[in-house]
Parts: structure tokens; sequence; C-alpha cells
């Protein structure tokens, strides 16, 4: 039977012998070699698949321990804003656990398959008239009065799940890489695997993050956030590690998704793509070697990978059309 993340991790978690696990069997995520992204950038270039774990993304590290410790302090429902990954992770969790979750999604900016997805898992989804930032400060408000448990990165819990991603690294890589690259929308996950990487005891890696030039409306829709929640921790460890923040327009995050997709055979979501597209702007070390967080599973947002991709050719159902199509 597959071990739950903090089973996994329990010695370097914040939980005791009485907290409850509520888990869906996340984490131990492939890290994947990427061979053509190695040598168009001259490095050693892996890929760690967050989208395997249970919902299709890496907020399910976290979430796990944030369900689970609110369970232990007796949480009869938990509250978040989502632009869609957190809502779906937070319902599957809570759903696991015997808990109602409500879900604040900015109005017209969640990715239509992370609302279905959020919503049959059981979900109260709410559409916010206004801003991710709106929303979450709603989320705060509520869960100041006491009903609800707030599972956004803001709660404690979440990065302490998160962090054990850097773990896994250095255990798989025998070390911490030379550069972590990733995407970055509220930071928080920037911040737990700097965090991680520290607890490891290894050499922290430089940090190199891609965000959206354009915050506020970026195909990316998962960092579609314009006012990042950790942008000070991020700062500090950007700078404590000689790494960089990289803003890209959506053509560039695009170009790398395309990329990822058809010479590595990840489908990943578009804002997956930023942190290896800021690799573009970073004076790397031959030979170095790189980890990239590809965060979220491509159907996440099924509907800008169909939009984005070429419609099937008709053909007739003879050899000769079929060999004639093709070229």
């Amino acid at each position: 039977m597959r071990s739950s993340l903090i089973d996994r991790y329990r010695d370097r978690l914040p939980v005791g012998p009485a907290t409850p696990v509520v888990s869906l069997g996340e984490g131990d995520t492939p890290l994947l070699r990427a061979e053509r992204i190695s040598e168009r950038l001259g490095a050693d270039v892996y890929l760690k698949w967050e989208g395997a774990n249970p919902t299709g993304s890496f907020k399910d590290r976290g979430m796990t321990l944030a369900i689970s410790r609110g369970l232990e302090q007796d949480a009869r429902a938990v509250v978040c804003a989502s632009t869609g990954n957190t809502a779906a992770s937070a319902a599957a969790y809570a759903a696991r656990a015997g808990l109602q979750a409500v879900v604040l999604q900015p109005a017209g900016a969640v990715a239509s398959a992370k609302l279905a997805q959020a919503s049959a898992l059981g979900a109260r989804v709410l559409e916010v008239r206004g801003s991710f930032d709106e929303a979450l400060a709603a989320a705060r408000a509520l869960a100041e009065r006491g009903a609800y448990t707030l599972v956004n990165s803001l709660n404690p819990d979440r990065i302490e799940g998160q962090k054990t991603a850097a773990f896994e690294i250095v255990e798989e890589l025998g070390m911490a890489p030379d550069v972590l690259a990733l995407p970055y929308g509220g930071g928080g996950n920037l911040c737990a695997y700097w965090r991680g990487f520290t607890e490891a005891g290894a050499d922290r890696p430089k940090m190199v993050a891609g965000e959206a030039a354009e915050r506020a409306t970026t195909v990316a829709s998962a960092i579609r956030i314009t006012s990042p929640a950790h942008a000070v921790g991020v700062g500090e460890a950007v700078r404590a590690s000689g790494g960089t923040v990289v803003p890209l327009d959506d053509e560039a995050i695009l170009d790398v998704w395309r990329e990822l997709a058809q010479t590595e055979g990840m489908f990943c979501e578009p804002a997956s793509a930023a942190g290896i597209a800021a690799l573009a702007h970073v004076e790397l070390e031959p030979g170095s070697r790189i980890v990239c967080v590809v965060t979220g599973h491509g159907l996440k947002d099924s509907e800008t990978a169909a939009r984005l991709s070429s419609p099937p050719l008709v053909v007739d159902a003879d050899p000769d059309a079929i060999v004639e199509a093709t070229r």
C-alpha cells in the first residue's frame, strides 16, 4: 500500500502521534531527465513532474498537511481563494476528511476544467466579483471569524507540506541541484522549496522564478495573481541564492509549453512552463545541474490546449490517403 507524504516525512513535519492523516497518495513524484532541453541549454536538466500528484498539481503536498492539521484542530469546514489548483486540491482532501470546502474564485479567471474538478469533488464554488486578491481577502476574513480554516498558502502547514519536494530531489540526485527553476504566482512554492533545501542540509540552489509580465491577464491562469502573498519571502530567497525573477510574455511561456509537450512528452498547463522559459534569460554554467518544477497537468487547462492546437485532419479510411496526410 502506498504510504502518505506525512508518514514518509513525519519526523520533519509539524505532526504528532495523534494527528489524523488525510492522504490520497501524494508526493514521490517523478524526476525525469529532459534530454532535448538539456541539449538546447548545454546543461543537465531534470523535470520534477508535480502533475503526477492525485489532483494533478503540486498543491496536494501542502493540502494533505493543512487538512490533516485542520482535522486535528476540530475544523468543520475549509475555505480558500483560488485560480483553480488550490480549489481542486482543497475540495479533494476536504472530501476525504469529511469536511465542507468553500472555494472563492475570481470572476472569469479560472480554467473551466479546474472549476469542474472542484465542483465534482463537492466543493461549494462561489465566483467573487473581483480579483484573486479580493477573493483571498474575503477568505481570510471568513477564517478570522472562526467558522472556517483557511487552506491557502498563508496557512503555514501548506508550506511545510510543499517543502517535501525539495527533500525528494536531494534524495534522488544525492545533492541539491545547481539551479531550481519554477513558476512564480503567489510565491509560496518557491519559499517552500527554499525551506526544504535549507532543512535538507544541502547546498541551496540558485532560485530562478518565471512570472507573467502581465500578471492580471496572462494566459497562464495558474499564476494570474497580481499581488503575490509571499513576495517578501521570494525576494529574500532569490537574493540569498544569487537567483533572479524573470518577467515573461505569454508567447515565451507558450513556446516552452509546446516544447515540453512535443519534445519531452510532458503535457502541462501553461503556467508550468514559466520556470523553464525563465532559463533563457539566465547565464548558466555549462553542464550545470538544473531541476525545473513542472507544477500542473495539462488537463487542468484543456480549453487553452485545444485552442492552441491544430484540429485533426479529416481523411478517408484508406492507407494511401493516411500516408499522404502525414507527409
